[in-house]
């Protein structure tokens, strides 16, 4: 953590009516009940793993999400009753570690970094066990506008760390204190009266599912980037912003952007429709990925000097695993035969070694070991003893 504000103090803000005068009141009796000698880091873990249960034990019950489709075998009751406790409980813990660390005078940038961490890695884990209560099919969502709404929360999420890295103060989204209450609720109301009570219109011919897509959309485009742009407009007129060109500005949100284009591109141009297929590992693939760009946004946020941000050669090494496996397999990209891909006629389904292919190119060998290549012992051509070596040592393998 070297080169962190350590004197710093954590500046946040947090104007949520809901947060102000009902949840941190609640929070502040619950945190007298934990010993001043448990680590607040210990609280946000526990927290964290508490989603982290919810989404395996959903996705148990719910692999694909088809368990709340009509003629399915549904959910038990008593997963759902479970499910609701755990995510408030979560979302409590979430509210009580800053306060254990602020009682304990044990606030770190550390575990700033820590919590946001886990916070944008459990984004990905509470949309998408929400997710099982309307489900896909006629009743529900396509997976597709669920991936959609994931990157809403998503980029939500990112832009709270954006302002906080333009202004200096994290203003916490109104969105996250209603979204988790509501869908604690909607968890227990889910268990008494059934996942087909979200089967009838709510107004109209307004379903529940349209109302679950509408609330995520309405308030992305409504409260959380109206509000995050006002607070950047304000830093702007009061002069406090703490970066000034347009590359530092939006530095933070480039790298969300390049994965959002390299998923959605893959489930284009997917030759197995991974989406449609394996949608649950698909939104974890992204989640964890997302956790791992945020965690460089807090940091950014906490480091004293200018840090590089966009790693290209990943997103490089990305675009060309993505793109040639998805060109390969869609038959757009010559495919070279493995090594275990023999025919009893040529030994190499019709292609050279590939110790023989590697002497086509001297230059990608070590004069040694192309030397000692193409020698011969015994008879035998030295390439089918030595085709471990060039493997190894032959990029063009």
């Amino acid at each position: 953590l070297l080169g962190f504000v350590s004197l710093s103090q954590y500046s946040a803000v947090d104007s949520n009516p809901l947060s102000l005068y009902v949840m941190h009141p609640f929070w502040n009796a619950v945190v007298k009940i934990f010993p001043t000698w448990l680590a607040p880091n210990l609280i946000t873990f526990s927290g964290f793993l508490l989603l982290v249960f919810n989404f395996f034990l959903m996705a148990y019950f719910d692999p694909d999400f088809y368990a709340s489709a009509p003629d399915h075998q549904h959910v038990p009751s008593g997963v759902w009753i479970v499910v609701g406790i755990l995510n408030f409980m979560a979302y409590t813990l979430d509210g009580v570690d800053g306060k254990q660390a602020r009682r304990t005078n044990s606030s770190t940038p550390l575990g700033e970094l820590f919590d946001h961490g886990l916070d944008s890695w459990a984004c990905v884990y509470f949309v998408v066990t929400v997710y099982s209560t309307f489900g896909r099919g006629s009743t529900g969502v396509s997976v597709f506008v669920l991936y959609l709404l994931l990157w809403v929360v998503l980029f939500s999420f990112i832009l709270s760390h954006w302002e906080k890295y333009n202004t200096g103060i994290l203003f916490l989204p109104w969105g996250y204190d209603v979204s988790q209450v509501t869908i604690s609720i909607v968890y227990i109301v889910t268990a008494f009266v059934g996942v087909e009570a979200w089967y009838a219109p709510f107004l109209f011919n307004f379903l529940y599912r349209d109302l679950f897509t509408a609330m995520i959309i309405v308030c992305a485009l409504t409260v959380t980037l109206p509000m995050s742009l006002y607070n950047f407009y304000k830093a702007y007129k009061n002069n406090t912003l703490k970066h000034h060109s347009v590359y530092e500005i939006l530095l933070p949100l480039v790298s969300p952007v390049l994965l959002f284009l390299l998923c959605t591109t893959w489930i284009f141009l997917s030759p197995t429709d991974i989406l449609e297929v394996q949608p649950r590992l698909f939104y974890f693939m992204v989640g964890t990925a997302f956790a791992n760009i945020s965690v460089r946004a807090s940091a950014l946020c906490l480091k004293t000097w200018r840090i590089g941000y966009i790693e290209f050669s990943h997103v490089l090494s990305a675009a060309k695993l993505l793109f040639g496996k998805v060109g390969k397999a869609a038959g757009l990209l010559p495919v070279e035969p493995l090594p275990g891909d023999r025919d009893r006629d040529t030994g190499w389904g019709g292609v050279r070694r590939p110790a023989e292919q590697a002497l086509q190119h001297p230059t990608l060998l070590p004069t040694e070991t192309h030397s000692g290549l193409t020698g011969s012992r015994g008879g035998e051509n030295r390439p089918a003893g030595c085709r471990r070596t060039v493997n190894t040592c032959c990029k063009y393998l």
